[in-house]
């Protein structure tokens, strides 16, 4: 039984400390914006730069009929 428990732990120690991933964090929460990176459209989903877009309600859209789309 000894035995059956320690390759268990062997096991778990191997998957934690060398396989499992750590979560990522969301670094588009962290880093501003430049003029020149794309933006998803929050209505129809088209992909816009940033200096092309519009901002409404903390949301990027990329022309004023999805803006009123709201």
């Amino acid at each position: 039984m000894l035995k059956y428990l320690l390759v268990v732990g062997v096991i778990a120690f191997v998957y934690f400390f060398f396989i499992k991933k750590k979560p990522l964090k969301n670094s588009s929460s962290n880093t501003k914006l430049e003029a020149s990176d794309m933006v998803e459209c929050s209505s129809c989903g088209t992909y816009c730069e940033v200096s092309e877009s519009f901002l409404s309600e903390g949301k990027y859209y990329c022309s004023q009929e999805c803006v009123k789309g709201l």
